[in-house]
């Protein structure tokens, strides 16, 4: 299929799912890297992506923090000043006016580089922490990581008690926040349409969401380039990045 296909496909598809959800009031979309895939932001999971370079026991695990805190601290630094030098994309931008759409709108992301915010997007649900902010190891206070002053080991301190800080993300063997966690599921159960975008749909307990949300109802719609275990499961299908099918998809939604 050429690209001139591809597209007036998509657009069949949004026009489609825009008469399906017509008068919807309640949405939800789970985000995950392929979104921000088209900003630069390696993926993870992906064939190329950062996890068949590296293993995640050495970067991203408490116990990697344990042993060598300052190897830990220089990749996520690393990491937040690539994230800073990304753009959102026309995904996130595309997602953002959704707001203006569904009166009932919520964001729930698996991302940590904090686009989907700069996007313009406020009601959002982040699963797996924020890039941009540090945790104390001690008193627990959470702050941006840019206020944290660096100690005389080179790495990041609490503004409050001076204890080492971490970076507020989740890493692997650790559990999600409960709050956000607990919202992701009543938000999911309770959404009119499901929108799963750029996620693989193969971490857990994210990747029960969408399911959650088409048990209770919910007219399921993906966004992926790949087929994913979730596809076979979903009312539409939008088999391009975040970037090209979502603003196809917002126009539709406008009736333009």
């Amino acid at each position: 299929m050429d690209k001139e296909d591809s597209e007036s496909s998509l657009r069949r598809e949004a026009r489609a799912l825009a008469r399906a959800v017509g008068g919807f009031q309640r949405a939800v979309v789970l985000t995950g890297a392929g979104v921000s895939a088209e900003s630069g932001i390696p993926t993870f999971r992906d064939p190329d992506g950062v996890w068949s370079r590296l293993r995640p026991e050495d970067l991203a695990s408490p116990e990697a923090f344990a042993r060598d805190p300052k190897t830990v601290w220089d990749w996520y630094r690393a990491r937040a000043e690539n994230v800073k030098e990304a753009k959102p994309n026309p995904g996130h931008l595309a997602l953002a006016e959704m707001e203006r759409i569904f009166p009932d709108f919520y964001l729930i992301t698996q991302n940590v580089d904090g686009l989907h915010q700069r996007a313009g997007s406020r009601r959002i649900i982040e699963l797996h922490g924020n890039l941009a902010r540090a945790r104390c190891t001690s008193c627990r206070s959470i702050f941006p990581l840019e206020e944290a002053p660096l100690g005389p080991d080179g790495m990041p301190h609490c503004p409050d008690c001076g204890a080492l800080a971490r970076p507020d993300i989740v890493w692997f063997g650790e559990p999600l926040p409960t709050y956000a966690l607990e919202k992701a599921f009543e938000l999911s159960s309770g959404a009119q349409v499901f929108f799963s975008v750029g996620t693989s749909g193969l971490v857990q307990p994210a990747a029960s969401l969408p399911y959650l949300a088409k048990r209770r109802g919910s007219v399921l719609v993906e966004v992926n380039p790949r087929e994913t275990p979730l596809s076979a499961d979903c009312d539409f299908i939008f088999r391009a990045g975040a970037g090209v099918a979502l603003p196809i998809i917002l126009e539709a939604l406008y009736g333009r």
